[in-house]
């Protein structure tokens, strides 16, 4: 009896601490601000039909991007599709730089994998 009257304060602070962690976990993975996650899923609903379940999928989907892109890397991506557009000296280096290009792969596995999880 004495030994489980010693046991529960240790289980307590091991919960404690992994709803620590977990909270934590949490806030880095959130770490998106709830406008760019609604402008991306405005984007996916448009392009997947404006349906109950594309709202779903594409919910889904910024999820798994944010669990898998930092936010940075994220904006970093997005300005380089959009400069990537712009015709001219001023868009060259968004279409040829090493950078740029790293940016825009990541982006673009971390939206393959939330294709293949959510769709």
């Amino acid at each position: 009896m004495m030994f489980v009257g010693s046991v529960r304060p240790i289980v307590a602070a091991l919960t404690a601490l992994m709803a620590t962690t977990g909270l934590t976990r949490a806030q880095d993975i959130n770490d998106y601000p709830t406008s760019a996650r609604v402008e991306y899923a405005f984007g996916c609903l448009k392009a997947n039909g404006e349906t109950r379940q594309a709202i779903e999928q594409c919910s889904c989907s910024i999820d798994v991007i944010a669990s898998l892109v930092p936010y940075d890397r994220y904006v970093t991506a997005e300005t380089v599709l959009s400069m990537s557009q712009v015709r001219g000296d001023l868009g060259g280096p968004f279409r040829t730089s090493e950078q740029a290009a790293s940016a825009l792969n990541e982006l673009r596995r971390a939206q393959a994998e939330a294709e293949v999880r959510c769709f």
